[in-house]
């Protein structure tokens, strides 16, 4: 058997990797997977694979894309989620703010520094016109880090996918007065360059096996039910992000999927030109 250490957020759009393991199709294929919940993120997980601490990472599309760029040794290997994710916009329960439109001078709660929260921030920014330079950040950690900066004036803003937030609307832990999509598939899947040299047929096989994985969930009539028990998420809203969410059937990854995720991280000066040139040898795996 042959280890192989992976990291995910503990939300539902990672349910075909739980029942892939659950089920054993890894371990069919001689594949010791083991799976760590990163609470924190993208941010967590572009550390981990820094350390070594994660061969594979399942993480937003923004945030490991900078971080190759500014040259994290890791490679994409192919989208996860084709569809965008629905950033919540979430401000304090009790504050006068009851749309984007009444935030002037935003302090955003932030997971890590590089995480889809930190750099979702900007991509509003430029939507809603703000100074770039105005906005501030508070890192938090994780989700409940960013509910507690809210609950303690630390923060006006904090970003997190909407359906995982719903349960602490609903609680009035916070309001959601916007949303904001990312212009590009949302999840992808990294391996580190030392382990993915060493292991190309092994993560071939993986991605394999997440696909048929998401594509069964996919197609499963009783779907929306499984979701919604597991992640406590209310079956209706359930049915509405199963409804906006494409999972990738196939393996690999094209130029034009990850092209205007680099454009738009050069245009707000979270990448430089100079590590923008060469961006698809540098991002996607090798055939």
């Amino acid at each position: 058997m042959t280890g192989l250490k992976i990291g995910g957020v503990p939300e539902h759009f990672n349910l075909p990797w739980r029942m892939a393991i659950e089920k054993g199709k890894f371990a069919e294929l001689g594949i010791d997977v083991h799976w760590s919940d990163m609470n924190g993120g993208t941010g967590q997980m572009i550390r981990g694979l820094e350390t070594g601490s994660i061969d594979v990472a399942v993480l937003l599309t923004e945030g490991i894309t900078r971080a190759v760029l500014q040259g994290l040794k890791a490679r994409i290997v192919q989208v996860y989620v084709k569809t965008p994710l629905q950033w919540g916009i979430h401000v304090p329960y009790h504050s006068e703010i009851n749309s984007v439109e009444d935030i002037k001078h935003p302090t955003f709660a932030v997971s890590r520094e590089g995480s889809g929260s930190h750099l979702m921030a900007y991509v509003l920014g430029e939507r809603e016109g703000w100074d770039q330079s105005s906005i501030q950040f508070n890192v938090v950690g994780d989700i409940y880090g960013g509910l507690w900066a809210l609950q303690h004036d630390q923060a006006q803003i904090f970003l997190w996918e909407k359906y995982t937030t719903f349960p602490f609307v609903t609680q009035k832990k916070c309001k959601r007065v916007g949303d904001v999509l990312t212009p590009w598939p949302c999840f992808v899947i990294a391996v580190r360059e030392e382990f993915l040299e060493k292991h190309s047929d092994l993560i071939d096989q993986m991605c394999r096996v997440v696909n048929a994985s998401a594509e069964k969930l996919k197609n499963d009539p009783n779907a929306a039910d499984v979701f919604s028990w597991r992640y406590n998420i209310p079956l209706e809203q359930t049915k509405m992000w199963l409804s906006d969410t494409e999972w990738n059937e196939h393996e690999g990854i094209r130029k034009e999927e990850l092209e205007g995720v680099v454009n738009t991280l050069k245009e707000l000066s979270l990448i430089t030109s100079k590590q923008a040139e060469g961006w698809e040898e540098k991002l996607i795996k090798n055939k």
